[in-house]
């Protein structure tokens, strides 16, 4: 089969790389395959190594000691996000998209409590963001329990997806769904 591609198509075959097997274990280009349940058909989604490896990217780009500006990484965050979401928009990935989303959300909240640093300070954030003064209180003196603060208690209403959206945040499932669309057409 090598030598026919090789003589009649003028292609080069990497032994390494080159083997047959089922398309669920197929790796083609960062994507996967999987068989629909409902249609039968075979569809393409990122494959789960491409996923890990987008996370952990955006965990280097929201370290809470990376010094800098929410703005400024909340640009980064876009333009890696956008550059993903555009690569893989042809395949199906909504769970995953919801998992990153909330999860980016969560980590910015936890590097904006930080950056607040004295119960003061947090207090007075989490008036200037629409929370009263008794409960901006209470919150302020949790102590630095981060994620725990930014998941748990009025810092996630605060500090709500259209408030992030506002700073600049592109939210990852809204972008998927809109560039999703426009490449199935």
């Amino acid at each position: 089969m090598t030598d026919w591609i090789q003589r009649k198509l003028g292609l080069k075959v990497n032994m390494t790389k080159t083997h047959i097997t089922r398309p669920i274990k197929l790796k083609y280009l960062g994507f996967g395959f999987y068989k629909d349940s409902r249609t039968k058909e075979w569809r393409c989604r990122p494959y789960q190594d491409s996923v890990k490896k987008l996370k952990r990217r955006l965990k280097e780009l929201t370290y809470r000691k990376m010094p800098g500006t929410v703005t400024g990484k909340i640009a980064k965050l876009n333009q890696v996000t956008r550059g993903w979401i555009n690569y893989y928009a042809l395949g199906s990935m909504k769970t995953a998209m919801t998992e990153i989303d909330a999860h980016l959300r969560t980590r910015l909240r936890i590097i904006i409590w930080k950056q607040w640093k004295v119960p003061k300070k947090r207090q007075w954030g989490l008036q200037k963001l629409g929370i009263d003064k008794d409960l901006a209180r209470l919150t302020a003196y949790c102590g630095n329990r981060y994620y725990w603060v930014a998941t748990k208690t009025c810092v996630a209403r605060a500090i709500s997806k259209d408030v992030l959206a506002k700073a600049g945040l592109v939210s990852c499932l809204d972008y998927y769904n809109e560039r999703h669309a426009l490449k199935l057409c």
